[in-house]
């Protein structure tokens, strides 16, 4: 049996947001490409980042994350989005990624990896809880706020 072939590669998001968009629409359905690319230049300065794995040099999966210190993780990995094509699920691309993350994080000196994910998404808290050894410590706890019309 051949290899597939696999790396996973930093997405230039000011460059690549196009092949990045299909597979955050999945995880995020009301985005549309240009609010899209509004929020990631506005994340980008704030140190924001993608990975993508690509089999085949076709994207199958991406990470959305950055390296931020707060009183209560203190330095840590925050990891923003985690999307594998819904065409590609269950092939250990999701592990692949968090694997990387986790060296990525180690690199750079963190000791915590974060994440935030909605109630509903019993699914990926199986994944990160059951199959790659994260634990549930907290809620986050919001408020919205009016929008500014300007």
């Amino acid at each position: 049996m051949n290899a597939v072939a696999q790396e996973i590669k930093e997405i230039n998001l000011e460059k690549d947001w196009k092949n990045a968009f299909p597979l955050i629409k999945q995880l995020q359905p009301e985005l549309n490409e240009n609010s899209f690319y509004q929020l990631i230049n506005e994340m980008i300065p704030q140190g924001y980042k993608m990975a993508g794995l690509y089999v085949e040099e076709k994207i199958v999966a991406i990470a959305g994350f950055s390296i931020v210190t707060n009183l209560y993780f203190q330095r840590h990995l925050w990891l923003y989005d985690l999307v594998t094509d819904h065409k590609q699920r269950s092939k250990g691309y999701g592990k692949v990624l968090l694997d990387y993350l986790q060296d990525f994080a180690e690199k750079k000196e963190c000791g915590t990896i974060a994440l935030c994910s909605r109630f509903d998404r019993t699914e990926a808290h199986r994944f990160y809880t059951e199959k790659m050894g994260y634990e549930k410590t907290s809620y986050v706890i919001k408020r919205n706020l009016r929008k500014l019309e300007g």
